[in-house]
């Protein structure tokens, strides 16, 4: 398994905790000291597609791969613009890719790009001198209810995009899930045929993730064979700074070896971890051969660890 190149793409639309307050009873201060947010793009015209479309494009050119050689699309998101065809179908036409690509959408919320990285991996395996594309797309903002200041304060819009192949190490993954529809849903249908908007136990949900994300940090050590120290970079879920502060105490390892970037771009779900491999990317972090841990986890109840070599 191997990344080749990220893409991103973000709204141009920006609400900053300013204006947020000017909504809901809230203030900068309030935000920043309990999650670390400081602003998000919030999408205004973009869609889950255009801005799945948009970012795999860029992965593309700077990996240099021609449309024809792409054999695999897989879309991560919970906020698709239509329950189907599924994005990744769409991608596969805006970008012109030929029509032997095997293309879905998978939901495991804010795990889904750890999931859409393993299952591209076994999949690639099987369609010899083709690549994989593997984008997080979500535009949350359409599922938020922003009187509810539990919520409305987290949560961004965006996408990122891996082109992946299949050389390389194999990469190592750990999973797990339980069902759980209290602690954090979005779209529940309504007695009425209404979808419900975003909801969350705030306190439950940052129990989960302190908890679990260390001990799957762990299981994938041990099956890797390595010690965190040997591990490159860090990067997890963009949820929230205090939830990142508590996985490093955990693991008793300093919190700098966490990338972070939640301060402007808020929660974007699947999207988080490719927007932060990009933003690496971008910013001369990532070297051939480094050995990077992902960790995501998020609503089903989902999470998933994986290791793999740049």
């Amino acid at each position: 398994m191997q990344i080749i190149a990220m893409g991103s793409c973000l709204p141009e639309g920006i609400l900053d905790n300013e204006q947020l307050s000017r909504m809901v009873e809230t203030n900068d201060e309030w935000i920043v000291t309990r999650t670390g947010i400081r602003q998000r793009h919030i999408a205004h015209g973009e869609t889950t597609l255009s801005l799945a479309a948009a970012a795999a494009r860029q992965a593309m050119e700077r990996a240099g791969v021609a449309p024809d050689r792409i054999g695999l699309v897989v879309v991560c998101t919970f906020t698709p613009d239509q329950a189907t065809p599924s994005t990744a179908c769409l991608v596969q036409q805006e970008l012109g890719l030929g029509q032997d690509v095997l293309a879905f959408d998978l939901n495991a919320a804010c795990s889904g790009f750890i999931y859409g990285l393993a299952t591209a991996e076994g999949l690639l395996s099987r369609m010899e001198g083709r690549y994989g594309l593997v984008i997080g797309s979500e535009v949350i903002s359409r599922t938020v209810d922003y009187t509810d200041r539990g919520t409305c304060i987290l949560f961004g819009d965006g996408a990122g995009a891996a082109v992946v192949s299949a050389e390389g190490p194999a990469a190592v993954a750990d999973f797990g899930c339980n069902g759980d529809l209290a602690v954090l849903s979005a779209g529940v249908r309504r007695e009425d045929g209404s979808a419900a908007p975003l909801a969350m136990n705030g306190k439950e949900v940052f129990r989960f993730a302190v908890s679990t994300v260390p001990a799957s940090i762990r299981k994938l050590l041990d099956k890797a064979g390595l010690s965190l120290d040997e591990v490159d970079h860090i990067v997890c879920h963009q949820a929230n700074h205090r939830i990142v502060e508590s996985i490093a105490r955990h693991l008793q390892t300093d919190l700098g070896r966490f990338y972070e970037n939640i301060e402007f771009y808020g929660n974007t779900s699947a999207a988080s971890i490719p927007i932060a491999l990009c933003e690496m990317q971008e910013k001369g972090l990532l070297h051939r051969g480094d050995t990077v841990l992902l960790a995501g986890f998020g609503s089903g109840l989902t999470w998933g660890s994986l290791l793999l070599t740049w």
